[in-house]
């Protein structure tokens, strides 16, 4: 049996190799890895071994952001600190876990039910699912809306988006490829949609991303204009009163973004 072990924490892993060899000697671990991106880029190009020891924070992100990138054919086995209550939306899903730190009594058990695991059981993992599950309190952010383009229908991502800006009762969004849309939604609304890490609202009319951002140009009495691209056919400046916000947020400090 092959596997592989993605745990971010170099004794960590190395600790968990050994335990996995004193079980069963035989259990090849063809790889370790500390990341998503370093895990993603080796699924991509390499056969998916039989079994996966998984620890679900990584150092660059949740492990679940390996599952959006690949569908992993192999079996897994999550490590994690999580609490108790994690640990049973776990069981409920059929998925083996092993509580840090790694009992050999357990990890053995463990490996058991592997292998007598049925083959033609369905071992996908949905990465929403189990980020829901683990945290149930985290808002549910929009990465898609729908708009319409003459007589058809268009789904635009998040992540292609610059800004949002209203004018005369109308919503625009404006895509990073300069591409813009009308789109049924009052700002405000849009606003509670998004993740407020990525966007703001800097002042009535616009509600931008961080990424957009183009130049931040500082002028007499505090105010601050706010070049974009795509560019806007208008100059545009930060309300006075979202000036400290809107530095903070720029500064990447978590806030209560009005």
């Amino acid at each position: 049996m092959k596997t592989i072990i993605i745990e971010d924490e170099e004794y960590a892993a190395f600790r968990l190799e050994n335990l996995i060899h004193e079980c069963d000697p035989t259990i090849e671990v063809v790889a370790k890895f500390q990341s998503v991106k370093e895990s993603v880029a080796w699924f991509k190009t390499n056969s998916h071994p039989d079994l996966i020891f998984l620890d679900i924070q990584l150092e660059d992100d949740l492990s679940f952001a390996i599952f959006e990138q690949v569908q992993v054919q192999s079996k897994i086995i999550f490590t994690t600190a999580f609490d108790e209550y994690a640990i049973k939306a776990f069981k409920l899903k059929s998925i083996d876990y092993l509580l840090k730190p790694i009992n050999k009594g357990e990890l053995f058990l463990a490996i058991t039910k592997y292998k007598q695991w049925d083959s033609g059981k369905n071992v996908y993992v949905d990465p929403v699912e189990l980020r829901k599950l683990l945290l149930p309190n985290q808002p549910d952010y929009r990465d898609r809306f729908l708009v319409t383009v003459g007589e058809k229908l268009k789904s635009i991502h998040v992540q292609d988006i610059a800004y949002f800006f209203s004018t005369n009762c109308i919503t625009f969004v404006v895509m990073n490829t300069k591409n813009q849309y009308s789109i049924d939604l009052s700002l405000d609304s849009i606003k509670e949609q998004l993740n407020p890490e990525d966007f703001f609202r800097i002042n009535r009319q616009y509600f931008i991303r961080l990424s957009a951002i183009s130049n931040v140009i500082i002028y007499p009495k505090s105010r601050l204009k706010v070049v974009l691209n795509p560019p806007t056919d208008e100059t545009i400046f930060v309300s006075l009163e979202k000036v400290t916000e809107f530095k903070r947020w720029m500064n990447g400090e978590k806030i209560n973004i009005k």
